[in-house]
């Protein structure tokens, strides 16, 4: 029997995408088609592998009209934000311009003796698991630099994403990629484990859940297949004495509310010196209250519906377990919010790590606060967690920032910014974060492997 995978719409709780999930047969078929196809795409020359990719891309950016209120429907992120055009374009761009250098060879001796040279092989065939919540950026990380690198793609969309993946392959294949080079599969993820376990990829990069990160590397266990995985968060911001009070509040709160605060590296505890604390806290719960929550598709809305009933369940759980044990929520309950995926934001004061809301990922439009005497503090507080993806330091001193930021335990450290990602550095993470680094020349290392010869030329 064939399962259809749904996209139930948070807008309205109705069914806004359907697609029939492919039997495991059929799955394991074009993952055969992937690797014949792979072999002649990577012959092909690396400007032309580029210029086909970044013919797909601008065809995705020719459609963002269309794009835009379909994910309003599908993930409840709202119109008047336009969609992720401009991080998704920037990111395949940047990867394009310095994959030359990056998978260029590494001269060692070219003499009249030897000639040694590490050259930089594609993988083969990349699997990508990518996520709701940013669908064309977190996807695009991958498929770009793996494609342009000479390997074939597989992709697996979320199922609340069902269209994106679709687009993305249609938009690709338009523009000339294979179709066997690029395919999107609409799985269950039972197949999706079955084909990891039976080694059908040489690469899988998963952007997920803790859980599902377990279960893919259970999976891949014995294979040694090699993984990408970037899983939960629980990222800090840390404002010091010396910090810029205004931009510090508008900055961390918009890295916690914004896209409902479904974002990876979205901010999710905030320690402030006690000289700003106060006035923190003022300006962050004035700074929640100013949101207009409702229907994503209207354009006057600044904070849509959570992706999923069962998450904004999840945060009003934290939220009431927090208060129950003495913690002070300051925003009041917003008339909009229906005890469904329509959620308030909310600030959270009188915190401590004693607390789920302080420790586990909520992933949602809710943020705790805590007052600190300083760095040592501050430090110890937001090392104190099983998550490591990025941390946001606020400062005028740009040496004490980095001084401090090598004593995080945390993949990136933001000065004076936060809940963006720059291409040119690496994506990563440590802890249960999960292990790997994407985009940057590290992310084209991780999507190829090395190959090493060592030439000794006959005697002259």
């Amino acid at each position: 029997m064939t399962t259809n995978l749904q996209c139930i719409s948070p807008v309205d709780g109705t069914v806004y995408a359907e697609r029939p999930a492919l039997t495991a047969d059929a799955a394991r078929a074009a993952v055969a088609g992937a690797r014949r196809a792979q072999p002649a795409w990577s012959a092909r020359p690396l400007e032309e592998r580029t210029e086909l990719v970044l013919a797909g891309v601008a065809r995705i950016g020719a459609e963002n009209d269309d794009i835009v209120p379909e994910l309003a429907w599908q993930m409840g992120r709202p119109v008047r934000y336009g969609g992720e055009w401009g991080g998704f374009d920037e990111r395949a761009k940047h990867m394009a311009g310095i994959a030359a250098a990056a998978l260029g060879d590494i001269e060692v001796e070219d003499s009249s003796r030897f000639r040694r040279v590490i050259r930089r092989d594609p993988r083969g065939l990349v699997f990508v698991v990518a996520p709701w919540n940013y669908p064309y950026m977190t996807a695009i990380n991958t498929v770009a630099p793996a494609l342009i690198a000479g390997n074939a793609v597989i992709l697996k969309h979320a199922t609340q994403t069902l269209l994106v993946g679709e687009r993305l392959a249609k938009a690709f294949h338009a523009a000339g990629v294979p179709e066997d080079v690029f395919q999107n599969l609409f799985l269950e993820h039972d197949t999706t484990l079955a084909l990891i376990r039976e080694r059908a990829f040489d690469f899988v990069n998963f952007t997920g859940s803790v859980r599902g990160g377990r279960a893919i590397e259970e999976a891949a266990a014995g294979t040694f297949t090699s993984l990408g995985l970037e899983l939960g968060g629980k990222d800090p911001g840390y404002v010091m004495e010396d910090a810029d009070l205004e931009a510090s509040v508008a900055t961390l709160m918009d890295g916690a509310m914004y896209n409902a605060g479904q974002c990876c590296c979205g901010i999710e505890r905030i320690y402030v010196h006690a000289s700003h604390y106060g006035a923190f806290v003022d300006g962050a719960v004035a700074f929640a209250e100013a949101y207009k929550l409702g229907n994503p598709l209207e354009p006057d809305t600044t904070l849509g519906p959570m992706a999923h009933r069962r998450f904004a369940a999840e945060a009003r759980a934290q939220v009431d377990e927090a208060v129950q044990a003495g913690a002070t929520a300051h925003v009041r309950v917003f008339p909009e919010d229906d005890g469904g995926t329509y959620l308030s934001p909310q600030v959270l004061t009188d915190v401590d790590h004693s607390m789920r809301i302080m420790r586990d990922e909520t992933f949602a439009p809710v943020v705790g606060i805590m007052k600190v005497a300083g760095d040592d503090e501050a430090l110890a507080l937001m090392n104190d967690s099983d998550f490591g993806l990025t941390a946001s330091l606020w400062t005028a001193d740009a040496e004490r920032a980095e001084a401090l930021g090598r004593r995080v335990e945390t993949g990136t450290v933001f000065m004076n910014r936060a809940d963006y990602l720059d291409p040119a550095l690496c994506w990563t993470g440590c802890k249960l974060t999960g292990k790997g680094g994407g985009l940057s020349e590290i992310g084209y290392h991780n999507l190829t492997r090395p190959k090493s010869f060592h030439l000794k030329k006959a005697a002259g």
